[in-house]
């Protein structure tokens, strides 16, 4: 009886994975730019992490009965952008945002974040600016940075470009959650204001800016046209936790893909509508072009865009001036949009 002989090899001359597209010395280089910008987040219940298996976190014992609450994004078109312009230090805060803002609408406290960077092939300097802004984003809402992947998959994606996955865990008082089921008739609506764009619309954006070519304006709301349509999304859980602790809140959106129109119907109890008043609150430079380039109606616009406002809060009319004062006061740009009402039949928000 002999033994099957093993093939023999079709050439002599080997292949390494780096010869396949495969750096692990630039994936393990990339790990030590990281570590340091990911130490600047750490907070209460980090236990381990970045560098293991998995990361280990403790829900602080400040908690009695903590409700987990995830959630998890990405940055969508705006990537492309980020590619065509070699603006990459500031969609790492759009993915941490689009995340934690959502979480934050529950009334949680984001605790740690978790990234997925992937690519054709690794260029270190450009993951570290990216992943750089994620360590800020979480950095300014409190979040740590425990953990994540960076995948480098020859032939899945164009030189040049990456994609990117972001995912958050929050913790609330089961007691505290938010829910929008005590609003009511006759509460304020008010609304925070965007940074700009934020991450959502990109598509038609980037139509935007193809379609207005050479005769691009120059500036937007004072800054350079790029940098004010990479402005990142706007964090605002740090203002908006220290509000809540003062302030009985009722219900919060985060405006994103389905602006304020799709938004806001999520954290309404059934029978109940916003009705928001035209022109409480400016249109921006920006927004202002992207409506006239793209042609659209009002409508349309509010759909599509978050339009200036970012973040919606609802609360009991008593209640509102206090709360817009501590918001304004911690930095926040605040409007009162609006008033919650008995649905009169047609949509959940309108804009009159």
């Amino acid at each position: 009886m002999t033994n099957a002989s093993l093939p023999s090899p079709l050439s002599t001359t080997t292949i390494s994975y780096k010869d396949a597209g495969v750096d692990i010395d630039a994936g393990d280089a990339l790990i030590e730019r990281i570590k340091p910008l990911a130490k600047k987040t750490l907070r209460e219940g980090v236990l381990a992490g970045i560098g293991g298996f998995g990361a280990l976190f403790e829900v602080p014992k400040r908690y009695k009965e903590p409700v987990l609450v995830s959630g998890t994004d990405g940055v969508g078109t705006k990537l492309k952008l980020a590619f065509e312009w070699n603006m990459h230090d500031t969609v790492g805060i759009d993915l941490v945002a689009m995340s934690v803002n959502d979480v934050l609408v529950q009334g949680a406290e984001p605790l740690f974040f978790l990234d997925y960077f992937a690519c054709g092939k690794l260029d270190v300097d450009t993951a570290a600016a990216v992943i750089g802004g994620i360590a800020k984003g979480c950095e300014l809402s409190g979040c740590a940075l425990i953990g994540g992947e960076t995948a480098e998959m020859p032939g899945m994606y164009p030189a040049g470009e990456y994609d990117l996955a972001g995912f958050c865990v929050g913790a609330v008082e089961k007691s505290k959650i938010l829910t929008g089921k005590d609003v009511k008739p006759g509460d304020v609506v008010l609304g925070l204001a965007s940074s700009g764009v934020h991450s959502n619309g990109f598509s038609l954006v980037r139509k935007c800016v193809q379609r207005a070519g050479s005769a691009m304006a120059a500036t937007l709301d004072g800054k350079p046209y790029k940098q004010a349509l990479m402005e990142p999304t706007r964090l605002y859980v740090k203002n908006v936790l220290a509000a809540l602790a003062v302030h009985p809140i009722k219900a919060l959106a985060h405006i994103t893909g389905g602006g304020l129109l799709e938004n806001i119907p999520r954290v309404l109890p059934e029978g109940l509508a916003a009705y928001l008043r035209r022109g409480s609150w400016p249109q921006t430079e920006l927004f202002a072009w992207l409506q006239a380039t793209a042609g659209i109606d009002d409508i349309e616009m509010n759909r599509t865009f978050n339009n200036g406002i970012g973040m919606v809060v609802v609360i009991d009319a008593s209640q509102a001036a206090a709360c817009a004062a501590t918001l304004r006061a911690s930095g926040e740009t605040v409007y009162e949009i609006g008033v919650i009402a008995v649905q009169g039949g047609g949509a959940q928000v309108v804009v009159a």
